[in-house]
């Protein structure tokens, strides 16, 4: 899944605007933070994501670890957020929030 430099434009335009769903602590990645992450992508399929880890390089790794794990793009990373991307071809327009920002963005 490779997404143009437009599509990651228009998702962290929408991203911006989100609020995060998910948020690791410095206990790390468990297998319930993994089922929330599924459950936010599949249903939202632009999340943000909050990481309450320290060490910059740990967070990094996060990150991929759990973008590796979700089977998701990893859109942007500010600090302490990352904004992940999942694309769900049967997501509900009315929780996607791709689809809900589309007539906004273009």
């Amino acid at each position: 899944m490779s997404l143009s430099q437009a599509q990651k434009k228009a998702f962290r335009s929408i991203g911006h605007h989100l609020d995060p769903v998910v948020t690791v602590s410095e206990n790390g990645v468990s297998e319930g933070v993994m089922a929330e992450l599924d459950r936010a992508l599949t249903d939202h399929e632009l999340i943000k994501i909050k990481l309450a880890v320290g060490d910059r390089e740990i967070r990094r790794q996060v990150i991929e670890e759990l973008a590796a794990d979700a089977r998701a793009e990893v859109i942007q990373i500010i600090g302490k957020m990352a904004l992940f991307y999942r694309r769900n071809p049967k997501a509900n327009p009315k929780l996607s929030n791709i689809q809900r920002f589309e007539a906004h963005h273009g």
